[in-house]
């Protein structure tokens, strides 16, 4: 096996960096929709609403803490800023999305289904085991350092498992047509 090839650390963090920029800014874009009504978006009173009809009560709860959930993730995503916990926030999200709103309409975005979320989840996930990068929060503030491998996977094992909580506490979700 050749072995003459090396990461250049500047190389490494620029492509952290977009990736970085890229998800957490269309994802805390995403929180704002539902949060503030910026972007196209619904704004708390209707998100809440929706919420309801997923089963999530009380909506306007449950529609709070998705939301700032995803500005929250997305913004620490997007500055490297407190290693893992932007992730694993996403992660969790994108766990409920996928679970409440996409699973039944299979893979593919364009039938609704959990590709948006999968992806979501995947580039939280492996931006959380590549570390923010040279150029991020984390790296000037010096906290680059505290994230160890096993505090990563349990910050990530601790969204997984609260993504999965928050589908338990889901009532049956109400049909329209219904009295």
């Amino acid at each position: 096996m050749d072995a003459t090839y090396t990461l250049d650390p500047r190389m490494v963090g620029t492509g952290l960096l977009i990736g970085r920029l890229v998800l957490g800014l269309i994802m805390a874009a995403h929180g704002a929709q539902k949060l503030f009504g910026w972007f196209g978006g619904y704004g708390l009173k209707t998100t809440g609403e929706f919420f309801v009809q997923l089963g999530f009560a009380p909506g306007r709860l449950f529609a709070i803490a998705a939301s700032a959930g995803e500005l929250a993730s997305g913004l620490l995503v997007a500055f490297g800023l407190l290693g893992p916990i932007g992730p694993a926030l996403m992660l969790s999200v994108m766990i409920v999305a996928a679970g409440s709103v996409h699973w039944e309409n299979g893979l593919f975005a364009a039938s609704n289904g959990i590709e948006l979320p999968l992806l979501y989840a995947a580039g939280a996930v492996g931006l959380a085991l590549a570390g923010p990068g040279i150029y991020s929060l984390d790296a000037l503030l010096g906290l680059a350092s505290l994230w160890t491998p096993k505090l990563i996977v349990a910050t990530l094992a601790i969204g997984f498992v609260g993504g999965f909580a928050n589908l338990l506490v889901r009532r049956k979700p109400l049909q329209s047509g219904n009295a």
